[in-house]
């Protein structure tokens, strides 16, 4: 019983001490537009255009992506995210099509590639 205790005593201070490394070490934001920049206002027939994996946008949260570049480097099958091309794609990013949101990591990755505004017609 005690080796279990001090296992799980070791276990928990590690990753106590491994958060706040990458909490420490990991910049506060990441490359994008500043945000005071004005950003372009694109409509959903905008996003619509770009539909395929060769010209990839989404819109999610009322912002705009252009994730062309970004669909190689994504764990899945580029047929995961290919579905979502041209279109609002919040919910892909809130369930991953399994009810389960995208990690905090995720989210703060997609700045990058930030092109724009959703803007209504």
């Amino acid at each position: 019983m005690k080796k279990i205790t001090f296992a799980a005593f070791v276990a928990f201070w590690a990753s106590a001490v491994t958060v706040a490394l990458l909490h420490v070490l990991a910049p506060d934001t990441a490359p994008g537009p500043a945000d005071n920049d004005e950003l372009p206002g694109y409509t959903l027939e905008d996003v619509a255009e770009h539909d395929i994996l060769d010209s990839c946008w989404m819109a999610i949260e009322g912002k705009v992506y252009d994730f062309t570049d970004y669909i190689p480097e994504h764990p899945t099958p580029e047929r995961i995210m290919e579905v979502w091309c041209g279109r609002e794609a919040t919910e892909g990013m809130r369930t991953k099509g399994i009810g389960r949101d995208h990690s905090p990591a995720a989210w703060a990755m997609m700045r990058p590639y930030l092109i724009g505004e959703l803007v209504d017609e």
